[in-house]
């Protein structure tokens, strides 16, 4: 699947879904995005640059250098590849892709969604997502 089609997708599959985007790590852009609402283009640019530190700001990348090197891990693969975040109103879940660890989809639900079905089908998305 393509970035605009996974998006399509997981807006109409993951339960109660109400943005969906992916997020380019590389540039911290958004490769694309869509809601169900609208909202105001510095939106989007600050979640493109939230996901970018949440995946890869100093600390993160300190933790994960510090977990390779007691483990003996000599590959440059990412340790973090799923986050979830939880807000008074909304489920965040945030997933690197599979094929392209330089790309995170992101999906917003209500926070009444049940969490272990936005795993499931957000995970599904991701596996097929080709960027």
């Amino acid at each position: 699947m393509n970035v605009n089609d996974s998006i399509s997708e997981a807006l109409k599959n993951v339960p109660k879904a109400l943005a969906a985007g992916v997020v380019d790590m590389g540039s911290g852009m958004m490769l694309g995005i869509k809601t169900t609402s609208s909202h105001p283009q510095e939106v989007f640019d600050l979640l493109a640059a939230a996901t970018k530190d949440l995946y890869e700001g100093e600390n993160v990348t300190n933790i994960e250098k510090i977990f390779k090197k007691a483990r003996g891990v000599k590959t440059a693969e990412r340790y973090f590849q799923e986050v979830i975040v939880t807000s008074n109103n909304l489920i965040h879940f945030f997933s690197r892709l599979p094929t392209n660890q330089a790309a995170i989809l992101a999906v917003v639900c209500s926070n009444d969604a049940n969490i272990g079905l936005v795993l499931v089908k957000g995970r599904e998305i991701v596996k097929n997502l080709k960027v």
